[in-house]
Order: C-alpha cells, then structure tokens, then sequence
C-alpha cells in the first residue's frame, strides 16, 4: 500500500466522519426535544426590557 492509496482512504474516512456529524447536528437540531428551547428563543426580541431607570436605580419623584 503506497502513500498516495493511505491519503486517499483517510480524505474518504474523514468525509464519511464529517457528513454524519453533519446529520447529527441536522437530526439534533430539528429533534422535538428543542422546541420549547427555540419558541422561547423566537420570543426574545418581543420581551419586556426593564426600564432605564430600574437599571440604574435611580428614583424619580
């Protein structure tokens, strides 16, 4: 077995590896188990921010 066979098998070990880490991700990502998560990451530019006063602790009145 020459070099140029052992670079050949590891370029296609490593592009099996890298697409079923891929499917992974893609399975991980759209899994049922991630939906509460992402519902409440879809909401966060629709929460409440505290006012500028309550951060600072300043008191007007």
């Amino acid at each position: 077995m020459d070099i140029g066979q052992i670079f050949m098998d590891m370029r296609s070990l490593f592009t099996l590896v890298s697409f079923a880490t891929f499917i992974g991700i893609c399975v991980w990502a759209y899994s049922s188990r991630r939906k509460d998560a992402y519902a409440e990451a879809a909401n966060l530019p629709f929460a409440d921010d505290e006012p500028e006063d309550s951060k600072t602790g300043a008191h007007h009145g």
